[in-house]
C-alpha cells in the first residue's frame, strides 16, 4: 500500500473469504453498539452460527445500518482490557436495515424462517405511542407473519427492565388487542416472550478507535465497537421454533431468572446511575474517574449494601459480583461517558432505586443509600439545561419551581406517592442539597 493510500473497507469477502453468510433465522429491533457486542457476539460464537443470521433494524436514526450495509454487515469487535486490546470480526448480522423500513421488516418476520426477534429499544420504548414506535412496528409485523400462516416466534427482550419478558408480552398484547382483537389472539398463542439479563460495558465508539482498528487489522471499518471482555446473558423463556446455541458461547438459561435481574439491575446498573448522577455533578467524565472520587465511592457502596439485603442465593455470588464491577468500572482504558448513562433517568430509577428503596423502607430501615441515588438525579437535572429524558417537557416545568418544592415537582415524576410522603421527601431534599453545596470536586 502507497503512502498516503486508505486500506480496503472492511467486508464479508476480506472477512470471510470464501464462507455463504448464514441464513436470516433472527431479527433485531435497536440496531447499535451494545447488540453488536452482545447478542451479535453470542450468536457468532454459538455452535451453530452458520445457521442463525441476523437482520437488524435501527431505532431513531438509519445511520448504522447505512454503515453496516456497506460492509455485509461485518464489523470489528475491539475487546478492551486494562492491558491491551484484541479485535475480533463479527459475522452474525447479514442485513442492516432501516428501522422506518416497515415493509422488510413485514417480509422477514413473515417468513417461516425466522423464529426469533430480539429487541434492545431502550426501557422509554415499552411504553412510547404511536405507530413509529418499534413495538407497533413489531405488532404490524407480527400481523403478517400470522396471515402468512408462518408459524410460532419468540421475541427476547434486551432491555435493562425488571421483568422484562412479561413487560414486552403486555405492551405487544395491548397494541394488538387495539388494533385487533384477532390478532391479539394470535400472538396470545403463537408468540412467546422471553425475558433476559444482559450485561456487557459498550461505550460509545470513537473516531481514535477507528483508527487503531484501521493500524492493526489492515482495513477501514466504519462500524466497529469496542467493549470491555466481561459478558453474560441469563434467559428464561420458550423458543418455540428453535434457537442458537448461545449456551456454547456461555449464554445460561435458567426457570427463575428474577434473582439474576435484580443483582444486575440494582448493583450494575444501580451503580451505573450513581456514579452518573453524583459523577456529572462532581465534574468527572466517566464511570473510571466518579469510581476514584471517594463521595461516589462511598455513595455506590452504601447503595451495594441496602441492595446485597435483599439479593439471596449462593448462584448470585453477591460478594464476587461486586468485586467484579469494582474492577470492570476502574478500567480505565473503556471510557465509559456519564453522560451516556445519565439519560432516560426518569425511567431507570423506578428499576434501580424503588425497589431497593421500598424493601429497606419495608423493613424499617430508612433505604439512604437508594434516596441518594435519586437526589443525585434531582441535583443532575436541576443543574443541567438540555436533560436528555422521556419526561423532559415535564422535568423542565417541574425545574420552575424553588427549594423543596422544586424536589416534591421531580420526585413525584418518578413516583408520586413518593412526593406526598413529607418526611422521605424532606430526607431527598437534604441531601440533594449537600450534592448541590460540595458540587465541584477537590
Amino acid at each position: 500500500m502507497s503512502a498516503g493510500q486508505l486500506p480496503a473497507r472492511l467486508s464479508r469477502a476480506i472477512a470471510f473469504p470464501g464462507q455463504a453468510a448464514p441464513p436470516v433465522r433472527m431479527v433485531h429491533l435497536g440496531l447499535g453498539a451494545f447488540h453488536r457486542s452482545h447478542q451479535a457476539w453470542y450468536t457468532h460464537h454459538a455452535g451453530d452460527a452458520s445457521e442463525w443470521g441476523i437482520a437488524a433494524f435501527t431505532g431513531r436514526r438509519p445511520r448504522a445500518a447505512d454503515i453496516l450495509a456497506e460492509q455485509d454487515g461485518v464489523f470489528t469487535l475491539v475487546e478492551r482490557s486494562g492491558a491491551a486490546d484484541s479485535f475480533e470480526v463479527i459475522g452474525s448480522i447479514v442485513e442492516a436495515v432501516d428501522g422506518a423500513d416497515v415493509k422488510r421488516l413485514a417480509e422477514l418476520i413473515a417468513a417461516p424462517a425466522t423464529v426469533v426477534v430480539t429487541l434492545t429499544i431502550t426501557e422509554a420504548a415499552y411504553a412510547a405511542a404511536g405507530d413509529e414506535t418499534p413495538l407497533a412496528r413489531l405488532v404490524a409485523a407480527l400481523a403478517a407473519r400470522k396471515d402468512a400462516d408462518a408459524g410460532p416466534i419468540a421475541v427476547v427482550s434486551c432491555d435493562n427492565l425488571s421483568g422484562n419478558g412479561t413487560v414486552a408480552r403486555k405492551a405487544v398484547q395491548a397494541i394488538a388487542e387495539a388494533a385487533d382483537p384477532a390478532l391479539g389472539q394470535w400472538i396470545r398463542v403463537n408468540v412467546s416472550f422471553v425475558g433476559t439479563s444482559v450485561d456487557r460495558i459498550t461505550p460509545r465508539t470513537t473516531p481514535a478507535d477507528l483508527v487503531e482498528v484501521a493500524e492493526q487489522c489492515g482495513y477501514r471499518d466504519e462500524a466497529a465497537v469496542v467493549a470491555e471482555p466481561f459478558r453474560n446473558w441469563v434467559l428464561s423463556g420458550d423458543f418455540p421454533g428453535g434457537r442458537p446455541r448461545w449456551e456454547d458461547a456461555g449464554a445460561v438459561f435458567v426457570d427463575d431468572l428474577e434473582p439474576y435481574e435484580n443483582r444486575k439491575l440494582w448493583l450494575l446498573n444501580g451503580a451505573h446511575s450513581i456514579l452518573a448522577y453524583a459523577g456529572l455533578v462532581r465534574g468527572h467524565t466517566t464511570v473510571a474517574e466518579a469510581l476514584a472520587d471517594e463521595v461516589c465511592r462511598a455513595a455506590v457502596e452504601a447503595f451495594w449494601d441496602e441492595a446485597s439485603r435483599h439479593l439471596s442465593g449462593k448462584a448470585l455470588d453477591v460478594p464476587g459480583y461486586r468485586q467484579a464491577l469494582l474492577e470492570r468500572f476502574g478500567n480505565s482504558r473503556i471510557a465509559h461517558h456519564l453522560s451516556q448513562i445519565a439519560t432516560d433517568g426518569s425511567t431507570k430509577l423506578r428499576m434501580r432505586a424503588l425497589p431497593v428503596l421500598a424493601a429497606e423502607r419495608a423493613q424499617g430501615r430508612s433505604g439512604d443509600g437508594a434516596a441518594r441515588m435519586i437526589a443525585s438525579w434531582i441535583a443532575y437535572v436541576s443543574a443541567t439545561e438540555d436533560v436528555q429524558d422521556p419526561l423532559a417537557e415535564d422535568i423542565r416545568t417541574a425545574k420552575t419551581h424553588d427549594g423543596e418544592q422544586r424536589t416534591a415537582a421531580l420526585l413525584a415524576l418518578i413516583n408520586p406517592g413518593l412526593a406526598e410522603d413529607t418526611a422521605l421527601l424532606s430526607h431527598i431534599h437534604r441531601q440533594q442539597s449537600a450534592i448541590d453545596a460540595a458540587r465541584t470536586h477537590a
